[in-house]
């Protein structure tokens, strides 16, 4: 059985009609989301209106999350004063134009979904604000896996698709004798645990790609050969740079999205997590 994953919406309805369409051009009927349905982009109720209706399972992502909280989260990882200023805009036009009760599914989405030894969050299991990238340390990276008792770990956040595998993992310990112990025990004993495969997929962003080009990204995980699939699906990017200048929200939203990762700012520590 196939199952698709869907993440980083962003608002963006003309992308997320095309990434649904090829979903269901492929036969799939199980598709999770990993948040971040609004934010950034011109059509925040027409998109959540759209997964509620299609009753699509959704975790809960740092949008969403500072949507209903306000602004309390980690503004750290904005690459300049300018486009912190411009991300604290698009949060007030959001807000502004959320319906109620969409307020009130935003509110109440989980932090992760789970299925059988699959985890799904936004960014980690730790925050939906952390961000899982494809060359973190892979200690660190098989903790945030092993840590949420999952084989494998689906996540978003960095709108960049990646499949990575944690293969021969291990942990090494060395053990001190203790005062008091019977007379022969080593001074110090190395014992190591060998860790299974663990994977971490990253389904990219279906709304505000980042990875090169304009192409809605999700992924497809084929349960019975557990094979994964990285999709692009091209859609109207022109449709929604049009919506985006028309709200008044900054053109260089839509500039973005016409010219894809390669243009866009990024964080300087985009590891970071903060702790307020």
């Amino acid at each position: 059985m196939a199952h698709a994953v869907i993440s980083c919406l962003h608002a963006n309805l003309a992308a997320l009609e095309a990434v649904l369409a090829d979903i269901d051009q492929q036969g799939i009927d199980t598709v999770t989301c990993l948040g971040d349905l609004v934010g950034y982009g011109p059509q925040p109720n027409e998109v959540v209106n759209l997964v509620r209706e299609r009753q699509i399972p959704t975790c809960q992502g740092c949008w969403d999350e500072d949507i209903i909280e306000g602004l309390n989260a980690c503004d750290c990882s904005y690459p300049s004063q300018l486009a912190e200023r411009r991300g604290q805009l698009a949060h007030q036009w959001t807000a502004d134009q959320l319906s109620e009760e969409n307020r009130a599914f935003l509110a109440s989405l989980p932090m992760s979904l789970r299925r059988d030894r699959q985890r799904f969050v936004h960014g980690s299991p730790n925050s939906q604000h952390e961000y899982l990238l494809p060359d973190m340390d892979a200690f660190a990276a098989l903790e945030r896996v092993e840590g949420a008792g999952a084989e494998t770990l689906f996540c978003g956040h960095t709108h960049r698709p990646y499949v990575r595998e944690l293969r021969d993992g291990s942990i090494r310990v060395r053990v001190r004798q203790m005062p008091g112990e019977p007379a022969g025990v080593a001074e110090a004993e190395d014992r190591e645990l060998r860790l299974p495969l663990r994977r971490i997929i990253n389904a990219g962003s279906v709304g505000e790609p980042r990875h090169g080009n304009t192409h809605a990204t999700y992924v497809i995980h084929h349960e019975d050969t557990n094979a994964v699939e990285i999709r692009e699906v091209p859609y109207d990017v022109e449709r929604t740079c049009r919506a985006i200048v028309d709200a008044g929200l900054p053109p260089i939203f839509a500039w973005r999205l016409r010219h894809g990762f390669e243009y866009a700012e990024r964080a300087d520590d985009a590891s970071h997590v903060c702790e307020r």
